[in-house]
């Protein structure tokens, strides 16, 4: 791979400007999960520029087609990039702030898709030094429960187009890794995700007569001490575990005790037979608590992302692409990231990797963290990942030819 990789870091120079155009574009103009019609527009321009084919998925995705000019091999690799935004209002002074009024790409997206239309021109001038197939998937909500993945898997797209998928291979930016950084975290890397919506149901009543009324704040109090225990007293305490509660509202008053009580919660973890147990834990709890002190409870758990999982054997081959390509200085190895992403549904059915580009340079502005009003990052960091993204998957096919 040697003289082809030179040729990666030339060809990531030729188109970097172009990229960041891209991505500028897409940051001015972003749009919601499944609402991603003009985002879908912008990509499929570009990759007919490019004589690239393409189908479209999940309403508003979409799925480029690559193949290798060698001799074909079976192969085929998938590279993924999630195209939805947030519903946040910018707070950045950049050119090119958010056209769209409490929407932003604060999550990187923007990122994501201009970098793939970058390894897509890439690719489309290297296919002769290679075999096999790639699809370039532009997929929609990833920030929106179900997830966009699940409809790419449940279409059957990605084998009408790729016969056997052998790999998928998926980036995200991260504020924590400086630029020109590649973070790995072989085998269980980011946590399931479920949601508890819940309603405490009493008799609201003066706050100087408790004995007449169902203290609702209480049975909350009681629940929010209660519930913590599923994590403290009943998980492995070698599986990470967490559960948050990040919502309460009693409309009562100082003097008032409400008749209803609401709470918002997450829970998430890195093991899916735990994570059963653990929502079954936390069913019990709710409806015993309550149950003992008088009041009723409206319970809805909302099932999220499971965890997601880098391929051991694919892990440590995208690793050794990676030192061979920017040596091993540029390598990190992360730790286990409590955060959710419905990417881990490709790592549930195809050897998957999903990475981290650092995109953090604190001489350039301060780094704010993602979903956040002021998240940006710095274009220099498209190098890095179109490099990675381009090395990782000519490697992985020069592999399986080989």
């Amino acid at each position: 791979m040697g003289e082809v990789s030179q040729e990666i870091i030339q060809l990531s120079k030729a188109v970097h400007e172009d990229v960041i155009v891209y991505r500028r574009h897409l940051h001015q103009n972003p749009e919601l999960s499944f609402q991603e019609y003009e985002t879908s527009k912008f990509i499929k321009t570009q990759l007919e520029k490019l004589a690239i084919p393409y189908e479209e998925v999940a309403n508003t995705g979409v799925v480029g087609v690559i193949e290798g000019a060698k001799s074909p091999n079976g192969k085929t690799i998938v590279l993924r990039a999630d195209i939805d935004a947030l519903p946040i209002k910018e707070e950045n002074e950049t050119s090119f702030v958010s056209q769209k009024e409490g929407l932003m790409h604060a999550c990187g997206h923007d990122f994501h898709t201009a970098n793939l239309l970058g390894v897509a021109r890439i690719l489309q001038q290297l296919t002769h030094t290679f075999s096999g197939k790639v699809l370039l998937l532009f997929q929609p909500a990833e920030e929106r429960v179900p997830g966009g993945a699940k409809a790419v898997i449940a279409s059957g797209i990605l084998e009408k187009l790729g016969g056997t998928i052998s790999a998928v291979f998926g980036l995200h930016v991260s504020p924590r890794l400086d630029t020109g950084q590649i973070g790995l975290c072989a085998g269980r890397f980011m946590a399931s995700a479920d949601e508890f919506y819940l309603k405490i149901n009493g008799s609201g009543g003066h706050a100087a007569e408790p004995n007449r009324a169902v203290d609702t704040i209480m049975v909350a109090a009681q629940l929010l001490t209660s519930l913590q225990q599923v994590v403290s007293r009943k998980a492995n305490p070698l599986m990470p575990s967490v559960l948050t509660f990040g919502k309460i509202i009693g409309n009562g008053a100082a003097n008032v005790i409400p008749d209803h009580v609401w709470l918002e919660g997450t829970f998430r973890t890195m093991d899916e037979e735990w994570r059963k147990q653990a929502l079954k834990h936390f069913e019990e709890i709710v409806y015993g608590t309550v149950k003992m002190l008088g009041a009723t409870a409206e319970l809805e758990i909302k099932h999220g992302y499971p965890m997601l999982i880098n391929d051991d054997a694919l892990s440590k081959y995208f690793k050794s692409s990676i030192i061979n390509h920017f040596g091993a200085a540029h390598l990190e190895d992360v730790p286990q990231w409590m955060a959710a992403e419905d990417f881990a549904y490709y790592s549930h059915k195809y050897p998957s990797v999903f990475f981290l580009v650092g995109i953090k340079n604190e001489q350039q502005r301060v780094q704010y963290g993602l979903h956040n009003a002021k998240f940006d990052l710095d274009e220099q960091a498209f190098l890095t990942a179109m490099q990675a993204m381009t090395v990782g998957c000519l490697d992985f096919l020069e592999e399986a030819n080989g």
